[in-house]
């Protein structure tokens, strides 16, 4: 039930969030647009999706100058945006709007 709801307002967050459209969009990168607090977990909305090459399930990293700040997993996309939940946060660390959002990738 929890669950469920949780979902439901996810998605209704997610599609009235206005965002604006950008055209050339580096593979696998988007800003955090915001951070929203909600009953269950904080989401963090960024202002790419699908376009930019981000899919649901995608763990990224969030970092501001450089410094790693947290990691996050994609729940929902659309074309042009996105939201996600916080896996870990650094201590002392908040998410804030601006800071950038990339594709973790494994080191081979």
């Amino acid at each position: 039930m929890r669950r469920r709801l949780f979902l439901s307002s996810l998605l209704a967050f997610v599609a009235a969030t206005p965002f604006t459209a950008r055209a050339a969009v580096a593979p696998g990168l988007a800003e955090v647009v915001a951070v929203q607090p909600t009953r269950v977990a904080d989401l963090v909305l960024l202002d790419h999706g699908f376009n930019a090459g981000l899919r649901q399930g995608m763990v990224c990293r969030i970092t501001r100058g450089g410094a790693e700040i947290a990691e996050v997993l994609l729940v929902e996309l659309r074309p042009t945006c996105g939201s996600a939940l916080i896996v870990h946060l650094a201590a002392g660390q908040a998410i804030r709007a601006g800071d950038t959002a990339s594709v973790k990738v494994l080191k081979t």
